[in-house]
């Protein structure tokens, strides 16, 4: 009987590397539409040997004898080790989830839609009742997937608490992202009853200009991504100089994005490829993809900005640090502050004025991230609702009142899972609201209002994207001079 072979940390990292890129280049090729079927349960099976729990306790050991940097990269691949575990044992439900979600079909106007299509029509049907027929048709197609998403949910949740030694949800993720999910809530409903008046003010407005005088008072979720297009500014935000713009952009920054050697470029559209923009690095800094699927409109320039952010991060790091901090972290938080602020640009009036004449329209995405941040907010409380007393805490009329209220969007109860990331993502995306805020705050005194087209502004992040993801987010807020949950920056950028 052959016995797996404990590795040393030195050996399981290098191991880990090798699994984690394939990994990655299957998600991608699935993502992009190059492959109709997920294959990572095969993965899973080649790489078995890398994830089982006496390679825990051993890297557990080395961590406990280790201080330091070293203490800390021993805690990630521990961790890393226990989630492969997970993924071991849910590999083939997951891949058999993907593929139905691939193959499911919604039949409307004569048309036979995969679910994906779908989502990515419902931002470019000018349609008002329209939107509304397809997305309740794409919602209630979801939805039948709720109990496979709810038994793949549970069943990670139970391995997670045996593996971790933390039977509560909420306490293991604290310890994770070293921080207090709770006073983080606390900190951002504060932020966002500060931006009320001003939100309700860009509600009424924008909602007028986008969905038209037919809209209802509540209008339904489907009209999300037609709201992110801002399809009214069509004309002026085109698809085809979204590319363009951005990589002119990026090269008064200092960044030659287009022929960075690290960067793969996937911009293309394919029926089965995700709407929703993404990078995927395979293996920082030299195996980094950056995909997007344009549909015309402001969001394609926003969404390509903020996968910049995350490409030229991932394209950035050091490539002489170990490969636990090229690649892993304890959470999103730290690569989001990078993605938020070459986001942040396209709410400049200066951007908009220098390549299209429309200082005016930088309105238009301070509303867009208020929305996002009101969502994001309201959906971290019902997150903690949900997994603080799991199995039976918070569901799907606690999601839909929450995020009704805070957005003036009418959300529906059977979305709650498919909403949901794993590990308190929403968590992350609010960190790195609060600091790409600080950050932006800390350029403009640093630099000068024009920041957002110095190559300055490239010097001082190309020193923090070298560190890859060894630090935290909340140690770069000490860096430039904030306490972590100081919202004011954040709140002055919407208009509080």
């Amino acid at each position: 009987m052959s016995v797996t072979k404990v590795r040393t940390s030195a050996e399981y990292e290098a191991e880990l590397q090798r699994y984690l890129y394939e990994r990655s280049e299957e998600g991608r090729a699935v993502r992009v539409g190059e492959k109709e079927t997920s294959e990572q349960a095969a993965i899973v099976a080649r790489y078995a040997n890398l994830f089982f729990r006496e390679q825990i306790e051993a890297l557990r050991e080395e961590e406990a004898a280790a201080s330091g940097l070293e203490k800390e990269r021993l805690y990630r691949l521990r961790k890393t080790c226990e989630s492969g575990i997970v993924s071991a044992e849910l590999a083939e439900r997951e891949d058999a989830l993907e593929n139905a979600l691939l193959g499911s079909r919604v039949q409307w106007q004569g048309e036979e839609l995969p679910l994906r299509a779908a989502q990515a029509k419902l931002a470019v049907l000018a349609d008002y009742r329209e939107r509304d027929e397809l997305g309740e048709l794409q919602a209630l197609r979801s939805a039948e997937f709720n109990d496979d998403r709810l038994e793949l949910i549970t069943a990670g949740e139970e391995l997670d608490a045996e593996l971790s030694g933390e039977p509560d949800p909420v306490a293991r993720i604290e310890e994770e992202k070293q921080i207090s999910l709770r006073d983080l809530e606390r900190a951002l409903a504060a932020a966002s009853g500060s931006v009320d008046a001003a939100w309700e003010r860009m509600r009424a407005e924008w909602f007028d200009r986008v969905l038209g005088p037919e809209r209802d008072d509540l209008p339904s979720s489907a009209h999300v991504a037609w709201l992110r297009r801002l399809s009214p500014l069509e004309s002026t935000y085109t698809k085809e100089r979204s590319v363009e713009v951005c990589m002119d952009t990026l090269t008064r920054l200092g960044f030659d994005l287009e022929n960075d050697p690290n960067v793969r470029l996937d911009l293309e559209d394919r029926p089965q490829k995700s709407p929703r923009a993404c990078v995927i690095a395979s293996d920082p800094p030299t195996v980094v993809h950056l995909i997007t699927r344009a549909q015309g409109g402001l969001h394609d320039y926003q969404a390509f900005m903020h996968e910049a952010g995350h490409a030229l991060h991932y394209a950035g790091v050091d490539p002489g640090l170990p490969y636990t901090f090229r690649k892993i972290s304890r959470d999103h938080a730290l690569t989001e502050i990078y993605s938020y602020i070459l986001e942040a640009i396209t709410r400049e009036p200066g951007w908009h004025d220098h390549y299209f004449g429309a200082p005016e329209n930088a309105q238009a995405p301070v509303f867009l991230e208020a929305l996002l941040f009101r969502r994001y907010a309201a959906k971290l409380q019902f997150e903690l609702a949900f997994w603080s007393e799991f199995p039976n805490g918070a569901g799907g009329d606690e999601y839909a009142k929450g995020l009704t209220e805070a957005t003036g969007i009418r959300y529906r109860p059977d979305a709650f899972l498919s909403d949901m990331d794993a590990g308190f993502y929403s968590a992350d995306y609010l960190r790195a609201w609060i600091r790409s805020a600080q950050l932006r705050t800390y350029l403009e005194r640093q630099i000068g209002e024009d920041w957002w087209h110095n190559a300055q502004t490239g010097d001082h992040l190309r020193k923090l994207w070298s560190e890859g993801t060894k630090p935290s987010s909340e140690e770069i807020a000490a860096r430039i001079g904030f306490e972590p949950f100081d919202t004011r920056p954040l709140v002055a950028e919407l208009g509080g």
